[in-house]
């Protein structure tokens, strides 16, 4: 009070105040301490009220998430009655869901993720479709998974694989054969082929796969979704299992499978990020790259519809020539492509490579297993003694030269020498591609993408179609398939014609393996070249965009 008496003096000293005012001086300032305690008051209280309603509103987004995961379990829980797609289910999700709450939310932030059979998680095994692999549960979760949980994504499922991962079936003598969503008697493709039926069913909005050979982009194609397979070790790949570890022939990655490019390209977002880059140094520290992906400059693309080795049906050729005419009513250059060597190439540097060790390490894989029906043949011709394999060769070369050089070159390598040699050709090969690449002056390319989903049974009999595929693993150029049309019934009347490369047992089992398919998916390959992963999803979203208007017309 005596300082308020001295500061009033001070005041009608200073300004000369009346007696009347000087008298009103200790009132106001007792109601401007008053009021600066009110407006505190009320401060903290708004604060309070704003920290109370956003424990709220995050309690309702984590019901809300919760109930997402959980409707897409009970979802993926009747798709896999129908369909037999998934191996395990993952109950600690739950305890994921819980430990959301105050966390910083990232670019998955409770998304459900459904995962390949071979991709570690913690406490599951991860089999390959293998009895070697079975009851051997993984004592950490893979990296990718780690960046899954640390974007806020939720695994919640594993989805199934053929045996050994070696084969566009989906069938092992662990989980079963799963069937195709859009007709039971068919096959789903593989090895994702678990991933592709429960997604196109609805029971996943988003999946990793893996791809050694197509494993990612033949379910996709047959299934009727998008599925991306990047430039080899953009993704980690650490803790991912695989059936022939030291083979150099292919580069195998690990990608996303979704039912829209968009959703494909939010993945890529979130785990091309500092996390990933800390957990696995081996991979580049390049973070996606939104200005390629999201840039609408006209691009120069190539296109074929035949790699002159595997002669595709009716409706592949008009998947890819309708995306052509599209594109280029969209503003795109479109100039044609001609692939190189692609027989040569596919026998000599893949299957040779792939087999270098005479097949001894796929042998020893399934040493002591039941062998599933649809691996059979590939097991016979892989782990037959060389001399049988040439006299196979010899009795098949007049009738079949096309399968009789396959067989040839099934019987590995001679020596260490030979391996490196090998190697440069694949190097060089590569070079010259890129190069013929470049001398077209092209952005991107489409081609096929193999079409429509076979019978199950006879893709285990046709292998030699992964040329499609199988040699953008060796390029190690990124590429990803999108469904652009259906079979017709003009597709179906023109395939009692088809006679293929040359009417041989190969393209015999395939016309009956794709006939009857009216109404099913159809998809186009998309590719670019290494390291160029935003500019293929880029043509990946052109695509869907000029097939889906289209389809609105």
């Amino acid at each position: 009070m005596i300082v308020l008496i001295n500061m009033s003096s001070w005041m009608v000293d200073t300004f000369a105040l009346t007696p009347q005012m000087y008298q009103a001086i200790p009132g106001l300032i007792c109601c401007t301490v008053v009021m600066y305690k009110l407006l505190k008051w009320m401060e903290r209280r708004s604060y309070l009220a704003a920290i109370e309603k956003a424990r709220t509103d995050r309690k309702k987004a984590l019901g809300g998430v919760e109930k997402a995961v959980l409707e897409f379990k009970v979802s993926a829980l009747e798709v896999t009655k129908l369909l037999n797609c998934v191996t395990e289910f993952l109950p600690e999700c739950q305890t994921q869901l819980k430990n959301l709450s105050g966390k910083k939310k990232g670019l998955l932030y409770g998304i459900p993720v459904s995962i390949k059979d071979n991709i570690n998680y913690k406490g599951y095994d991860s089999t390959c479709g293998l009895r070697k692999f079975f009851h051997q549960p993984a004592t950490k979760d893979s990296v990718l998974v780690q960046v899954l949980k640390k974007q806020g994504a939720i695994p919640f499922v594993k989805t199934n694989v053929p045996q050994s991962l070696l084969s566009y079936e989906c069938s092992n003598p662990i989980f079963g054969q799963t069937v195709n969503p859009h007709d039971h008697k068919r096959t789903p493709g593989g090895s994702s082929g678990g991933e592709g039926a429960l997604i196109a069913a609805g029971g996943s909005i988003l999946g990793l796969g893996s791809d050694t050979g197509g494993s990612i982009r033949v379910p996709a194609a047959f299934c009727g979704i998008c599925g991306f397979k990047p430039t080899g070790n953009r993704l980690s790949s650490q803790g991912i299992r695989v059936s022939l570890p030291g083979q150099k022939a292919v580069d195998a990655a690990i990608g996303p499978m979704a039912r829209n490019v968009d959703s494909l390209a939010l993945c890529m977002r979130a785990l091309l990020c500092e996390d990933m880059f800390l957990l696995d140094p081996t991979v580049p520290p390049i973070p996606f790259n939104d200005e390629v992906f999201s840039s609408s400059k006209p691009l120069r693309i190539g296109y074929y519809e035949s790699d002159e080795f595997w002669i595709p049906n009716a409706s592949m050729k008009r998947a890819v020539m309708e995306t052509k005419q599209l594109l280029e009513e969209a503003g795109h250059t479109l100039v044609p492509f001609k692939p190189l060597r692609t027989q040569s190439t596919l026998n000599e540097l893949i299957i040779n490579g792939m087999s270098a060790d005479g097949g001894s390490t796929l042998f020893e894989k399934l040493k002591g297993d039941i062998i599933d029906s649809t691996l059979k043949d590939l097991l016979f011709v892989n782990t037959v003694p060389k001399v049988l394999k040439k006299i196979l060769y010899m009795f098949l070369k007049p009738f079949s030269p096309r399968i009789s050089e396959t067989v040839k070159c099934l019987g590995g390598v001679r020596s260490i020498y030979e391996l490196w040699e090998q190697h440069i050709a694949r190097q060089a090969y590569c070079d010259e591609y890129i190069d013929a690449w470049k001398s077209a002056e092209l952005d991107v390319l489409i081609c096929p993408a193999l079409g429509p989903a076979l019978i199950a049974g006879y893709a285990g009999k046709v292998t030699a179609t992964a040329s499609y595929k199988i040699i953008f693993n060796l390029l190690n150029f990124p590429a990803g398939v999108v469904p652009v049309s259906t079979v017709t019934e003009q597709d179906e009347e023109d395939l009692k014609s088809y006679v293929g490369y040359c009417n041989d047992l190969w393209d015999r089992t395939f016309k009956k393996g794709v006939s009857g398919a009216v109404g099913l998916p159809l998809a186009v390959q998309c590719v670019a070249l290494p390291w160029q992963d935003e500019l293929c999803l880029r043509l990946m979203r052109e695509v869907e965009r000029v097939t889906q208007k289209k389809k609105v017309v």
